[in-house]
């Protein structure tokens, strides 16, 4: 009897312990780095278990923010011109610009603060600050890493960076008020947005020369493409509409209206290509549409004026950064609900997912 009670626990002993190896195996491995642009720091989440792990001091006004393709780093846009609130908009939502108002921010912008910060994801430790032209604040990665692609908003040019060595390669004259940045899948050319006449440039990955051109709606703000690079979304902010551009023809196919008092930020392809997800920042949503039938089929409440999105890799969890409410919303993706929100204070603005190594 004393044998088989022993047995018994032994056994039950061996389960827990195999239990508790499945759960650390199919544990969720990756970090949530979020940049706050008014604390000058990027917030770690793990998510493990969505709790806060470490605060990272980076520089002045942390906004855009992506991961080299090997995880090893983030990478981050940093700016020393001061916030300002958006311009206002006339009668048809063109944004309304007074040059005396350029003056005084360039006045005041403190240019020794501008560049791109480099963290290091394993010892989570900021490294060093490489240029990247004037108040850099969206960017992405090449497909291979040795490349950053910048949009400098006050200078009305795109950065290419060398990645490597720091330097800058060249500097692309676009339009005015540069925003949002994207690489398509196969690496060939990238997108830069241009907020004020809401020009979207198509630029050759190799040549480094425009080689498309297409026009929407005001306040273009980012840039994501479908997995196979057919089409692209980016969103128009001032008018509350996503644009759907016919990539190989580099062409406008089709707007499509999102909800009332949807003012746009960022846009997601989820996983396999089958949803998109925007930021509605006033509207303090996230608005999720069908990537075949370009039709909005949910709308889900998160923080106040998110912008800056993330999808984990497992494709469960998007991350939406909350800048007033200074916390970032973790939302399941399979009911398309919130389920928390992480506190980050510092007015959170861009969002990036690592799997952890």
């Amino acid at each position: 009897m004393k044998f088989n009670l022993l047995a018994k626990r032994t056994a039950g002993a061996v389960l827990a312990a195999l239990f508790a190896l499945a759960a650390r195996v199919n544990a969720a491995n990756y970090q949530v780095f979020v940049s706050n642009e008014k604390a000058g720091n990027l917030t770690v989440i793990s998510g493990n278990d969505f709790k806060v792990a470490a605060t990272i001091p980076v520089g002045k006004r942390p906004r855009g923010i992506h991961a080299s393709p090997d995880g090893k780093l983030i990478y981050v846009a940093l700016s020393g011109t001061p916030i300002e609130p958006p311009p206002k908009l006339d009668a048809n939502g063109n944004p309304i610009f007074q040059k005396d108002d350029d003056d005084e921010a360039d006045a005041k912008a403190d240019k020794a603060a501008d560049g791109i910060g480099i963290v290091d994801v394993a010892q989570g430790k900021f490294l060093r600050k490489i240029p990247a032209g004037s108040d850099p604040e969206q960017f992405c990665v090449s497909a291979d890493g040795k490349r950053l692609y910048i949009a400098n908003e006050d200078t009305g040019t795109a950065a290419a960076l060398d990645a490597e060595t720091g330097k800058i390669i060249t500097f692309i004259p676009v339009s005015r008020e540069p925003e949002g940045a994207g690489v398509s899948p196969d690496g060939k050319f990238f997108y830069i947005t241009c907020e004020t006449a809401g020009d979207v440039f198509a630029i050759d990955a190799r040549t480094l020369q425009i080689i498309g051109h297409i026009t929407v709606h005001p306040r273009p703000r980012s840039v994501a493409f479908l997995p196979d690079g057919s089409r692209a979304f980016v969103p128009s902010e001032s008018v509350g509409e996503l644009n759907v551009i016919d990539v190989p023809n580099q062409k406008l196919l089709k707007v499509i209206p999102l909800p009332p008092h949807s003012r746009p930020q960022c846009v997601l392809v989820g996983p396999e290509g089958r949803k998109v997800y925007v930021s509605t920042g006033r509207a303090g949503t996230i608005v999720v549409v069908d990537a075949r039938t370009c039709e909005v089929v949910n709308t889900i409440k998160v923080g106040t004026r998110p912008w800056g999105i993330a999808i984990s890799p497992d494709g469960k969890y998007l991350f939406s950064a909350n800048g007033p409410s200074d916390d970032v919303s973790v939302v399941d993706l399979a009911g398309e609900k919130e389920v928390t929100r992480v506190k980050s204070p510092g007015s959170p603005w861009g969002v990036e997912v690592v799997a952890e190594k």
